[in-house]
């Protein structure tokens, strides 16, 4: 039994609207916004994040990740694919009864998933075909006419059915610019809500994909929302790029897991929204960390270390320059205009061989210590010695080590 394994309840149902930060105290990059006009977030965890390789979530931790992500105020949650399976099918229909967001199920452009979708009353169905040309022919073993009819057909029945219709050309990146526009035209004139532009296979640079969004604007009236992979690390910048060329949503998911090197991650893209273009989500970002470990354990795939935003060493220090920065000012070697506090996370001073004289000192007061000068140079020495070999220094090898310099305890100083 994990630890999430009781049901999470939310305190209350509204939001304290962030306070806007001042970035106008730092230079250099952070010194204008602007780019981005609004942010909203279509979370695919359940369904993108759950086709992670050797991954399956529960009906149980399915309900218990979409009560979190609807408690943050996520604008959609993509809570599977209704035809899949009977059990599939349950939890769909389960989340989009007791979550207050729109809920999304996906369809191929097949009659029965089609039909699924709709009876399993999400409020957004998402419809996806191939349209490059090495999916139409080794995947789907269609033609792009066989595609395009296919998709209209199926975008008018959900919209016949009463539903938001959202529309993806599979392979979008990878498809002939005059197909891609031609298919885009077919689904905004049949009636669909919103175009997605993926990037399945993950070779999107953030120009060419702003590029590619700027395109598909152009030739359709309906919103326009991303979904960027990761196979070349670069995710979450196409994304950004997404909104930057004024798409409206970014599918995303939690840790960033997904098919293959896996998606956009949840918390990157609405932190780097919220702290870098100032842009409020909506989202309580409070709870990103909370939600990330939840997701790590129910996925069995462990964050790395060095994870942004919600990996243990995003708010870690250890470097003697860089900790006795930190614990003059924050801002010093840390983003500044995002802190641990934003994503529900603490600040950590880590010893070992990087230790300065700042962080033992300070280690040293928390636990009840005096130290003078010459005792904190004594004892980092040893931290510094003990943390070359390779070994973890913890807080029971610190008093060892206070003990063995005889360093004065708080109270013998008091008294």
């Amino acid at each position: 039994m994990g630890v999430y394994s009781g049901r999470i309840q939310c305190l209350t149902t509204w939001r304290i609207r962030r306070i806007p930060r001042r970035i106008e105290f730092f230079q250099g990059t952070l010194a204008r916004t602007g780019e981005i006009d609004g942010v909203r977030i279509f979370d695919t965890t359940l369904r993108d994040g759950e086709q992670s390789p050797r991954t399956s979530f529960s009906y149980d931790e399915k309900r218990d990740i979409a009560e979190v992500l609807d408690d943050m105020g996520t604008h959609v949650i993509e809570a599977g694919f209704p035809v899949n399976s009977d059990a599939e099918f349950e939890a769909v229909r389960d989340i989009s009864n007791a979550t207050d967001t729109t809920v999304c199920g996906l369809a191929r452009v097949v009659d029965k998933d089609v039909e699924a979708a709709i009876e399993s009353g999400v409020e957004l169905i998402h419809v996806f075909v191939s349209t490059s040309d090495v999916q139409l022919q080794d995947s789907m073993h269609a033609s792009r006419e066989e595609a395009v009819d296919r998709a209209v057909a199926c975008v008018e029945r959900v919209k016949e059915a009463g539903v938001e219709c959202m529309f993806s050309p599979m392979d979008a990146t990878r498809t002939d610019d005059d197909f891609l526009v031609e298919m885009v035209e077919a689904v905004s004139e049949a009636g669909t809500d919103w175009i997605n532009i993926p990037d399945t296979c993950g070779v999107a640079t953030p120009t060419r994909f702003m590029d590619l969004v700027r395109m598909v604007r152009e030739n359709t009236d309906a919103r326009v929302d991303v979904h960027a992979h990761d196979d070349f690390g670069l995710a979450t910048a196409n994304a950004i790029a997404g909104f930057e060329a004024g798409a409206a949503q970014a599918q995303v998911s939690v840790n960033g897991i997904g098919e293959r090197a896996g998606n956009a991650a949840f918390e990157e893209v609405v932190m780097a929204s919220e702290a870098l273009y100032d842009v409020d989500t909506g989202i309580d970002t409070t709870r990103i960390t909370e939600l990330s470990r939840m997701v790590e354990e129910y996925s069995d795939i462990p964050n790395p270390p060095n994870k942004p935003v919600v990996g243990r060493n995003a708010f870690s220090h250890e470097s003697g320059i860089h900790a006795a920065g930190v614990i003059e000012n924050s801002d010093t070697f840390e983003p500044g205009v995002m802190t641990p506090q934003m994503v529900g996370a603490t600040r950590e001073f880590v010893l070992g061989k990087h230790t300065g004289t700042h962080s033992v000192r300070k280690r040293l007061e928390e636990i009840g210590y005096a130290p003078t000068d010459a005792e904190v140079r004594a004892v980092t020495r040893l931290v510094k010695d003990y943390g070359a070999d390779k070994q973890r220094v913890t807080m029971a090898d610190l008093r060892r080590f206070a003990r063995e310099e005889n360093v004065t305890r708080e109270e013998e100083v008091r008294a």
